[in-house]
């Protein structure tokens, strides 16, 4: 077993790989190597096993994140809620984990961090912190729509008599600044615009911006991400007015919709830590919450990193973040939060 680093020449290998691959997700695709190299400015470190006839058998993408202000670290995959290693039995997954254990000690980094929906390390340090939603999509819109507890689906139905209207977009010009002006009221900074845009440019039609209007304007708005036959909004934010007019529900419904309606299979809420409002909401929609499995291996950090909104350390500065104007929250939020991971 031979394992190797990727080069741009290896995308199409590595992607067939992924997409054949039953474990595989959106976040262990080739294109993230150039998003979170180009659009983050991290060092990116994606290893590929092969065997003895170059069949690749495994792939664990890895970025390295140093910041001043969370420290240093080696993870699979920052910005992404899904990756860690991907291999087809234990010798590769045995050789590109001792690879990334390697790497992580001659780097020098705080701790090597795998983000899995199963577990692979539980003998590492952990936390009980996030969840997922994951739900099949059934063929007819009607099922999925009566799938929906009843109190969501007359939210659903109120964005539908309110005369909402959904478009896809072919850039960010609408969408970036609603999310950003969403996360700033939450206390949190925002990714740069170019960030988002190079999403679009890598991934092509597997990542589309879907905005709601209301009254000639626009209120709420997702960037989502698809893979083989799952949909995963990802990036989405709403005006003040979206609430009031049930913006939120229409759009996650109209997704929902155009899913099914196009043959996806599988609906994935994404991640949400526990005690959110957005851990309620999805749940609220039927979604069962399945924990996440972020596994740590110290090397010379002394615990598992804690930075979330709901650490109090952090809560009175997302306090005093929200009320930064705007422009400097959207200028300097970029560079804190590719610190973040």
């Amino acid at each position: 077993m031979i394992v190797d680093t990727f080069q741009p020449a290896d995308a199409a290998r590595w992607d067939a790989y992924v997409f054949a691959h039953p474990e595989a997700t959106f976040f262990h695709r080739a294109g993230w190597e150039r998003v979170v190299r180009e659009a983050l400015g991290h060092r990116t470190h994606f290893l590929y096993a092969e065997d003895k006839n170059g069949a690749v058998t495994g792939v664990l993408p890895l970025a390295e994140v140093r910041s001043l202000l969370f420290g240093h670290a080696l993870v699979s995959l920052p910005c992404c809620v899904y990756g860690g290693l991907l291999a087809d039995g234990d010798a590769a997954r045995r050789a590109l984990d001792e690879a990334a254990q390697a790497l992580a000690a001659g780097l020098g980094v705080d701790h090597l961090e795998y983000r899995h929906r199963t577990p692979v390390h539980p003998e590492w340090a952990g936390k009980d912190l996030y969840c997922t939603f994951r739900k099949p999509l059934a063929s007819d819109p009607e099922a999925n729509f009566q799938a929906i507890p009843r109190k969501q689906r007359r939210m659903v139905r109120q964005g539908i008599k309110a005369g909402l209207t959904a478009d896809e977009e072919t850039g960010v010009e609408r969408f970036f600044p609603i999310y950003a002006a969403n996360v700033h009221r939450l206390g949190t900074p925002v990714f740069a615009r170019d960030y988002f845009q190079c999403l679009m440019d890598v991934f092509g039609d597997d990542c589309r911006v879907l905005t709601v209007s209301g009254g000639g304007e626009a209120l709420a708005t997702v960037m989502t991400f698809y893979f083989r036959d799952e949909v995963l909004p990802y990036y989405g934010g709403g005006t003040p007015a979206a609430r009031r007019v049930a913006g939120y529900d229409f759009m996650y419904w109209e997704l929902m919709r155009r899913g099914c309606e196009a043959g996806y299979l599988v609906f994935d809420f994404g991640r949400s830590k526990r005690g959110t409002g957005s851990f309620s909401f999805k749940k609220n929609w039927g979604f069962e919450p399945q924990p996440l499995h972020y596994e740590y291996q110290l090397y010379r950090g002394r615990a598992v990193p804690d930075h979330n909104p709901l650490n109090p350390r952090y809560r009175r500065l997302g306090r005093l973040w929200a009320r930064l104007p705007l422009p400097v929250a959207n200028w300097l939020g970029p560079k804190i939060v590719r610190g973040l991971g």
